[in-house]
């Protein structure tokens, strides 16, 4: 038995010896070491040897095992490093090579406008006020000085959604939920900007969904000439200090009297040009002063207290500003268009 258990290792560590891998390795070991290995059949044997010889032989059988193990050990340890080192050999990262730029966003052009027009309007201590764009008809229309079957409402078609629920068409209804939180108060002195649903066309110069910021003030003593400054001082810090306005009558329900604002062309700076059709000016927004009956719905007593409002498109003024002939264009998401407000 001492001379099988001997050609057993030699044999085993032969094979060890010439082992490939670790698939290969772990077969060996269950070959030679395993509950049905070569080294367990031979011991199995040691019922028949004496009492002398058993201890001699177990103790060689030990020998050969920790042999065996160690070799496996040794040989496995080896081909894990050799593994390892492969693997980093082939996932090496070169840092010297530059990184991929991640692309980097901006703001949308019509963002930065209403962004701009609101540190205007803060910086003149205005608040922004915002509010529902699903609306009721009695905050988009009536508390608007428009009761129902009023002609003027053919002026702005609308979306219901039931005969008292809309997609509101105008950020004045903001106007009127703050009205009545502040619950006769004053001042009131705030711009909503917001989106504004109207069923139109779409074309180069209309939307059926655009963006609108309105403004209003309400205290004691409010004249037609405070709205002229504001807006006169809006204008400039917009488009430049050599902007001018003028202001011609018009109408609108909820201000008496009306006036639709104009700004002096920034094209041919009042020269006449095809942009403004050669007059010199560009219409930019509608103003006015509070209607009275808008105050009353209210809370507001327009015995004493009186009011400016006025309405804005944000695409006009990007329009305007950027120099842009089609109002499709913020919409779009064309790539080529946006990017090329990133640099402003």
């Amino acid at each position: 038995m001492k001379e099988r258990l001997e050609a057993l290792k030699e044999e085993a560590l032969r094979e060890l010896d010439r082992a490939s891998g670790l698939p290969e390795l772990a077969e060996l070991r269950v070959k030679y070491l395993g509950k049905k290995g070569a080294l367990t059949e031979i011991l199995r044997g040691m019922g028949g040897l004496s009492a002398e010889e058993r201890p001699v032989v177990g103790q060689i059988a030990n020998e050969v095992r920790t042999a065996i193990e160690s070799v496996i050990a040794g040989r496995q340890e080896a081909f894990q490093r050799e593994e390892t080192e492969m693997r980093l050999r082939a996932e090496t990262i070169d840092v010297t090579l530059p990184g991929r730029p991640a692309p980097q966003g901006s703001i949308h052009p019509l963002n930065k406008v209403i962004q701009e027009i609101e540190d205007i309007f803060i910086g003149m201590g205005y608040t922004v006020a915002e509010g529902p764009e699903v609306e009721q008809d009695y905050y988009n229309f009536e508390a608007l000085n428009l009761p129902k079957n009023h002609p003027a409402r053919d002026m702005q078609d609308s979306f219901y959604i039931t005969e008292e629920i809309l997609m509101r068409t105008h950020t004045s209804p903001v106007q009127v939920r703050t009205m009545e939180r502040m619950k006769g108060e004053v001042p009131v002195k705030i711009i909503c900007p917001g989106k504004v649903y109207r069923r139109d066309d779409d074309d180069a110069t209309h939307s059926h969904v655009f963006t609108q910021i309105e403004g209003l003030v309400i205290d004691r003593g409010i004249r037609m000439s405070d709205l002229k400054g504001t807006l006169l001082q809006f204008v400039q810090e917009m488009f430049g200090r050599e902007t001018q306005i003028r202001m011609r009558p018009s109408f609108f329900p909820f201000t008496e009297p009306s006036a639709e604002v104009d700004v002096s062309c920034m094209m041919c700076r009042g020269g006449g040009c095809r942009v403004c059709k050669h007059t010199g000016w560009l219409e930019i927004l509608g103003s006015g002063m509070v209607h009275p009956r808008v105050l009353e719905m209210s809370g507001y007593d327009p015995r004493e207290y009186s009011g400016f409002a006025f309405g804005m498109g944000v695409e006009r003024i990007a329009l305007l500003k950027y120099g842009i002939d089609d109002i499709r264009h913020f919409y779009m998401n064309d790539l080529r268009f946006l990017k090329q407000f990133a640099r402003m």
